[in-house]
């Protein structure tokens, strides 16, 4: 018989592309969503990729309250836990997004180990596995772990980070036999499956459209989220993996590199791919008086610290794709989905 995977979130950009791996492989998939409307947008956007008549099921359950999620879990392997609540908005309560993310993973564990799932794989991100300092250079591993307690970051990087922490601890109290594997992703782009959650892909269509004017001084790690399906997948059944932190980044490229690859690989629908870098100075006005959204990447100009993926490549095997591949699929799956 195959084994069931649930993963949480299906309607997300990470989960649509780990669902679609896990079934190409064979797995049996269940997912969540927090309503049964949102079941005919899976289906659809998996569609796109293959069949999944038959090893496609859903659970109804939000990460923001408790009910559904031993059912969600009953007779499951493996969790991929890949959700995460967004919350907060535009609020200034720090707790708006802390929380959420904390206890949603927090629900997810003590639901799989009641259940006597094998192995959970929790979505992190490298922002917890990063210098609290921006302005720190060089090439960081996952032995380091982001400081909850600096004032200067982002109510997001807090939050992953925390959650991460809340979910380590959680298992260190833990005396099933239920493991943990955490996978801390870079800057996630690639194909879209559906128009309806591009997650950070958004960045791609606006320089193909040509929204963005300049080029802020920005530097990403880029990984392909294909490449991050399979490290999840990797994570889940290597018997090396069991309570390891994996970083999975790729190519450290500035946005103007980014650009440059769009406008030149894209030949005729690249011509409105700007060129010009916005000093820094520029950017930190309009985030003060213009644009608010902007002010979480203030920090980050000219961020040059790197993570290293050597644990993933000795343990997995995992070799991810280039980033110059990844930007140009992206570009090129928005504009046949009329996404600009």
């Amino acid at each position: 018989m195959p084994e069931t995977v649930l993963v949480t979130g299906g309607s997300g950009y990470i989960a649509g592309w780990c669902i679609t791996e896990l079934l190409r492989n064979g797995y049996e998939v269940r997912t969540t969503v927090r309503s049964g409307g949102k079941e005919q947008a899976v289906l659809d956007a998996v569609s796109t990729q293959l069949d999944p008549a038959g090893r496609l099921s859903f659970a109804v359950a939000d990460l923001t309250a408790d009910d559904g999620w031993d059912d969600a879990v009953k007779g499951v392997d493996y969790v991929l836990h890949v959700a995460s609540p967004l919350g907060g908005g535009a609020t200034d309560d720090p707790d708006a997004m802390i929380a959420p993310a904390r206890d949603g993973a927090l629900r997810v564990l003590h639901a799989a180990t009641a259940a006597g799932v094998k192995r959970v794989v929790l979505t992190s991100a490298a922002n917890a596995a990063s210098p609290s300092s921006y302005a720190t250079q060089g090439v960081t591993d996952e032995t380091l772990w982001t400081d909850p307690e600096d004032p200067t970051l982002s109510p997001y990087r807090r939050s992953k980070t925390l959650a991460e922490r809340a979910a380590w601890d959680f298992m260190d109290s833990h005396q099933g036999s239920t493991e943990l594997v955490t996978v801390l992703p870079g800057a996630v782009f690639g194909p879209i499956l559906t128009t309806s959650n591009i997650g950070s892909v958004g960045i791609v269509g606006r320089l193909v459209s040509g929204r963005m004017r300049g080029v802020p001084r920005i530097g990403l790690e880029i990984v392909d989220v294909r490449d991050l399906a399979d490290i999840h997948i990797r994570a889940m059944t290597s018997p090396d993996a069991a309570g390891q932190r994996f970083l999975a980044t790729g190519e450290f490229t500035w946005m103007s590199q980014m650009a440059r690859t769009l406008r030149e690989g894209l030949g005729a629908e690249g011509r409105r791919v700007p060129t010009r870098q916005v000093p820094d100075f520029a950017v930190k006005l309009v985030a003060r008086f213009r644009d608010p959204s902007l002010r979480e990447i203030t920090p980050a100009l000219g961020r040059r610290n790197r993570h290293s993926t050597a644990k993933a490549h000795r343990i997995l095997g995992w070799q991810p794709r280039p980033a110059h591949r990844t930007v140009l699929d992206c570009a090129h799956s928005l504009l046949s989905h009329d996404a600009l």
